[in-house]
């Protein structure tokens, strides 16, 4: 049975099963006739829609798909849609974003084209990304040259909630890195009657690598992804286009304040890790080794070049760089329902603890090529 040159349906009844294959353009104007077929159809087996040939498709089509899906599904036969495209998926959920039945299944692709619509997205990820990039710089140049329209105080804020309440945190966490640190190595050490090594150990380690890299990591994953959340939020109840029709730009009252709070806070958590850290080996060397603390200072005074520590504060601003932009880029990326902060929530952290691990190990080639 066919309905038109335009729109065609046509029902072959088998053994177990309707199959109805579906073609040509399933558009508004085009609909009229298949929808008097299916009017007219009494359904006595389970449905089959075959999708496949459909060259064109607009909500009409799928409307049509659910309200017979559901019409045949009443009086006790099951509707299923083989052959649906990207497209009629895209269409489809936007449709029926709640609907769990009748959704049409993905047409099953080989393992090659899977690769190749993966790295198709990330290199058009990586495309958005610098675009973000470019914006943002400019939206500092612009910035700078009209210091006036910084937001001074939405930076202090963001010094404070991303930064001062921080610190039990770090403290935690620098402390016991140095008590591992400490313990392990003196278990080594002793084997050579070497403990008092120990100091140069724990002062150089923590002070050049541990400390900014555990700091950073411990930030990515609670000032990052809080702002992924914050501005993920406000995208969704339209605060942002709120601020574009005002005429305030999103980036420099939510991207730069964000930045410029870690790169000011960053090298001063990293300055308290150090401290900390330090504080936890020597408690261990004290009570491993037997080494008092002021013998511990006097070693450390003389085992810690200043190099090690300005290396490890100079990190700071790169890191704290990556991780406000990875924070606040995948904030824009959230669409319009709350499934999609926790995605992008979870994207910002492990892109900002990856480029964050990415740009110490840089660190690590440049300087020891540098010899530093």
């Amino acid at each position: 049975m066919k309905s038109s040159s335009h729109a065609t349906l046509e029902i072959i009844n088998g053994t177990s099963k309707a199959v109805f294959t579906c073609s040509g353009e399933w558009t508004l104007n085009s609909l009229a006739n298949v929808a008097m077929i299916l009017e007219s159809y009494q359904a006595v087996l389970p449905i089959v829609w075959n999708i496949s040939n459909i060259t064109e498709l607009d909500s009409a089509g799928v409307a049509l798909w659910n309200l017979y899906s559901r019409k045949f599904k009443k009086e006790g036969f099951t509707s299923k849609i083989i052959g649906s495209k990207e497209e009629h998926l895209r269409l489809y959920r936007l449709l029926y974003p709640h609907s769990q039945e009748n959704t049409p299944p993905p047409q099953q692709q080989g393992g090659l084209h899977t690769l190749g619509r993966k790295t198709h997205d990330y290199v058009q990820g990586i495309g958005y990304f610098l675009d973000f990039l470019g914006e943002v710089f400019i939206v500092l140049l612009y910035s700078l040259r009209r210091p006036s329209i910084i937001r001074y105080r939405s930076i202090s804020s963001h010094i404070v909630t991303a930064g001062f309440d921080a610190l039990p945190i770090i403290a935690v966490s620098s402390f016991l890195i140095g008590v591992v640190v400490a313990f392990q190595s003196v278990v080594q050490l002793q084997k050579f009657g070497a403990d008092i090594l120990i100091v140069d150990m724990i002062g150089i380690s923590l002070t050049r690598e541990l400390a900014p890299l555990i700091t950073a990591i411990v930030i990515a994953g609670r000032s990052g992804s809080a702002f992924t959340a914050q501005i993920g939020a406000m995208k969704m109840t339209q605060e942002i286009d709120a601020m574009k029709t005002m005429g305030f730009h999103p980036y420099l009252f939510l991207v730069w304040p964000r930045v410029i709070a870690l790169m000011i806070i960053l090298p001063l958590l990293i300055f308290f890790a150090d401290i900390i850290g330090i504080f936890g080996g020597m408690v261990i060397a004290n009570t491993q080794s037997h080494l008092s603390y002021t013998e511990f200072i006097n070693r450390l005074q003389g085992a810690l070049p200043i190099k090690h520590f300005i290396i490890g504060i100079v990190k700071g601003p790169f890191f704290a760089v990556l991780i406000a932009l990875s924070g606040t880029y995948r904030g824009f990326q959230v669409s319009s329902n709350t499934e999609s902060i926790g995605r992008y929530t979870t994207k910002s952290v492990v892109n900002a603890i990856f480029l964050v691990i990415a740009c110490d190990a840089l660190f690590s080639v440049l300087l020891t090529e540098l010899k530093l």
